[in-house]
């Protein structure tokens, strides 16, 4: 049986049952029932979009605190590059490094050094033509869980390697053993994310057994804290190790280019991701090698969790890498196996209407007759984002045609147009047996 966990939750208590949510989730995941949101959760993959367009901030992101780096002996930060895109003036990496250290963390590891080791990877993996052409980035879960749920023909397209997020964990508990020679259990791996989705892939990751992540912290949550600690520093120590092209995987197009391959696409958002992979479902794009697909506007720089605008986050780390080499980290042999997936990514058909065939096409053929009655707009005021998700519902029993206000206009209308002729009528007989 499937696990489910979501980053991504809902306060019924803010919620107004406004139709927000309904119509910008990429999975159709949310309806409104009863005057509340609520979230179909094996439909979910917490890209965050909810909570970015909910007005009522009804939708909230799940994360560790601080504190639960207290659980362990020894103590590592795993910094997304895009923590260093939101200071304003930042001008040398090892001043966030070092105030992390100060923050309670033993040591720190950097993801972009990670990011480097995945993009070597994936250089040798498509010059010896062991990857289906064109590959699919895997750096991004709430695109990875969208193709799962969504589009099954392109999941053997997707990257098998492990997320920068995972690999960093990985080494960074390897060198710390060594260092330290304290037992793997004792070593608290934590990340510092910019959005809901890697909360979830490290609770409930989809290609491996268990995330050597032990932790998941917004970067929202640690920012104040860690400005604080960055004002009030003496001499920053030397512990940034990785260049440009770790650092450019925090915005998009950054893990394309570190291919040095100008045969890729780059999109970013999650409704251009969604027009992408269509196009690439329909072999309508062939002449590319690679796509990354971040489902975040700006790439990872536009997660929910962080504190800056996408795009002075963005301009802010283009200043940054002026003062950094090419690249800090390579293979020192072929692509390690700790790199690679532990398992396939598979199709999860969570949209099926039905394990029978014959059942699924009679549900079809219902779902189209009941979307003909419906006006088309998609308006979303029945509760869900389409007429046609809300024909399926009511082919599934989970709604009434009347939920479509259009309908439950016409029902009124034509139950009023009844009781007008039934009352009439009743006047005209009374009136005949009056006497003169």
């Amino acid at each position: 049986m499937e696990r489910f966990f979501h980053s991504v939750t809902l306060d019924s208590d803010r919620c107004m049952g406004c139709t927000n949510c309904i119509k910008r989730c990429p999975t159709e995941a949310i309806r409104v029932r009863e005057g509340k949101a609520c979230i179909i959760s094996e439909r979910c993959i917490d890209c965050g979009e909810c909570i970015r367009v909910c007005p009522h901030h009804a939708k909230r992101a799940q994360y560790d605190p601080l504190s639960v780096i207290h659980a362990f002996d020894y103590k590592i930060a795993l910094p997304a590059p895009t923590l260093y895109g939101q200071f304003n003036n930042l001008d040398d990496i090892d001043i966030v490094l070092t105030g992390l250290k100060r923050l309670g963390f033993d040591d720190v590891f950097e993801v972009s050094r990670a990011a480097e080791l995945i993009s070597e990877a994936t250089r040798r993996l498509m010059r010896e033509g062991k990857l289906r052409l064109p590959v699919i980035s895997s750096a991004c879960p709430a695109v990875v869980r969208l193709i799962r749920v969504r589009f099954p023909d392109l999941c053997d397209h997707v990257l098998p390697l492990a997320s920068p997020m995972e690999y960093a964990a990985r080494l960074a508990k390897d060198e710390a053993e060594k260092r330290t020679g304290l037992p793997r259990e004792k070593i608290g791996a934590f990340f510092l994310t910019p959005c809901p989705a890697k909360v979830t892939d490290v609770r409930v990751p989809l290609n491996f057994e268990r995330s050597e992540v032990d932790g998941a912290i917004a970067i929202s949550e640690i920012f104040p804290k860690l400005t604080e600690k960055m004002e009030h520093l003496d001499a920053a120590e030397p512990l940034q190790s990785s260049g440009v092209i770790g650092v450019s995987w925090a915005s998009s197009g950054g893990e394309s280019a570190a291919l040095l391959n100008d045969k890729y696409l780059a999109a970013d958002g999650v409704e251009n991701v969604i027009r992408v992979l269509e196009e690439l479902e329909d072999e309508r794009i062939r002449e590319l090698e690679f796509i990354e697909l971040n489902a975040c506007a700006g790439g990872c720089v536009g997660g929910v969790l962080t504190v800056e605008n996408a795009y002075v986050a963005k301009a802010r780390l283009q200043r940054l890498r002026r003062y950094l080499p090419v690249s800090r980290n390579h293979l020192d042999r072929e692509v390690p196996r700790e790199l690679r997936w532990q398992t396939e990514l598979e199709y999860a058909p969570v949209l099926k209407l039905s394990d029978d065939m014959e059942r699924a096409l009679q549900m079809m053929s219902d779902i189209d007759r009941i979307c003909e009655s419906f006006p088309g707009l998609d308006c979303g005021s029945c509760g869900a984002p389409s007429c046609r998700s809300l024909a399926e519902d009511v082919v599934k029993g989970e709604a009434k045609e009347s939920d479509c206000i259009f309908v439950l206009r016409e029902e009124i209308r034509s139950m009023a147009n009844v009781l007008g002729a039934m009352g009439g009528h009743g006047a005209g007989e009374k009136g005949r047996g009056k006497p003169k």
